[in-house]
């Protein structure tokens, strides 16, 4: 295992493959693009060659060198790429300056932020043609403001061979005594994994029994940490730490094997499976673009096989469309929760303030 390869993976949050696209798509791209669930009946509006899409979204956003230039020479339209920090700073962002928008179509926003930006009625409605090939599961309740991309699960974690033939089962086995000493984790105030974990343990145990469930947990000597790279790489078994469970992704372990040197045939980590707590990527077309058309069409790009087959092994998650094929590595090492936790949007818009305020109460006084 190389570190600094994985650490710069995961402390941006992913990384990258393929790169090609193919012309018979694009050229049917160009036919349904501008398509979308409003009045048919009105003319739709029309890409202008040689005009300009900028795209906004995280620092975490990495594509294979080429696929963005295909889309723009089969279309005529340039898109800019405008990187902000991490998705809270950009959704702070686009809120902000919603009166005079900073990019045409944003991507990053998750579900963890989702209900803020639609309070604030910042999207134009679209629904892409090739939503059709997206499951229910991530399109219900979005009413065509914004549209699913990818998908994937922050997970505990665990170093096998620390743990032999006795590694946790239940989020419930990290408060025995056995496991005293053997967690870190991150800190929600300060990390992306570290607020998703906390948010698992609210839809786990409900809003009655999560605060205990975190005493139980500091009673059992949690490590916290301020971010992944930290926990990741100086507490955890991975980087010789002597803490072997950790808060990380359902992807770390296909990400083990590939930057694994020497390769290994199998993960040397796990994960257990009912901690996992399901995060879905949207973009959006805002409010105030001078482009619509190619807006659309840049969705509609999104969710082709040609960009979703580049998400896996770019940003180490799951495309939303159904159609894309795996790389090998997710096919053979990947896990996919069955039944994934998650928590309703305006919910977490509702409470995060004060889940996370109690949250350091309870684990840092």
């Amino acid at each position: 295992m190389t570190p600094s390869k994985l650490s710069h993976l995961f402390s941006l949050r992913r990384q990258r493959l393929w790169t090609v696209i193919g012309g018979c798509f694009l050229a049917g791209l160009l036919l349904a693009a501008g398509c979308s669930s409003g009045d048919n009946s009105q003319e739709e509006p029309r890409p202008v060659a040689g005009s300009t899409v900028r795209l906004l979204t995280h620092a975490s956003f990495v594509l294979s060198d080429g696929v963005l230039e295909a889309f723009e020479a089969e279309t005529g339209i340039d898109v800019e790429v405008v990187s902000g920090e991490d998705t809270g700073t950009v959704v702070s962002q686009i809120i902000l300056t919603k009166d005079n928008p900073v990019a045409d179509v944003v991507f990053g926003v998750d579900n963890t932020f989702l209900q803020r930006t639609l309070d604030e009625n910042i999207f134009v409605a679209y629904e892409s043609p090739a939503l059709s090939n997206v499951p229910s599961s991530l399109t219900t309740g979005l009413g065509g403001q914004v549209t699913p991309i990818d998908y994937g699960d922050v997970c505990l974690n665990y170093w096998k061979d620390e743990l032999g033939d006795n590694p946790p089962k239940s989020m419930d086995d990290l408060t025995d005594e056995q496991y005293r000493g053997k967690f870190v984790t991150q800190n929600p105030e300060t990390s992306s994994p570290g607020l998703a974990f906390m948010f698992a343990t609210i839809a786990r145990y409900g809003e009655a029994g999560w605060e205990d469930y975190w005493q139980r947990l500091r009673d059992n000597d949690v490590s916290i940490t301020s971010g992944w790279t930290e926990a990741y790489y100086t507490e955890f078994t991975a980087g010789g730490g002597e803490r072997p469970i950790v808060t990380s992704y359902a992807s770390s372990p296909v990400a083990e094997v590939i930057f694994g040197d020497p390769k290994p045939d199998e993960p040397p980590t796990g994960i257990i499976e009912d901690s996992c707590f399901r995060q879905v990527e949207y973009a959006g077309i805002l409010e105030g673009t001078n482009n619509l058309a190619g807006s659309q069409m840049l969705i509609d790009f999104m969710l082709s096989d040609a960009f979703q087959e580049d998400i896996p092994l770019n940003m180490f998650v799951f495309p939303a469309s159904s159609t894309a094929t795996l790389p090998e590595e997710f096919v053979e090492h990947a896990v996919v929760p069955e039944n994934p936790l998650s928590l309703p949007p305006e919910r977490i818009a509702q409470m995060r303030n004060e889940w996370t305020d109690r949250w350091v109460e309870i684990v840092l006084r």
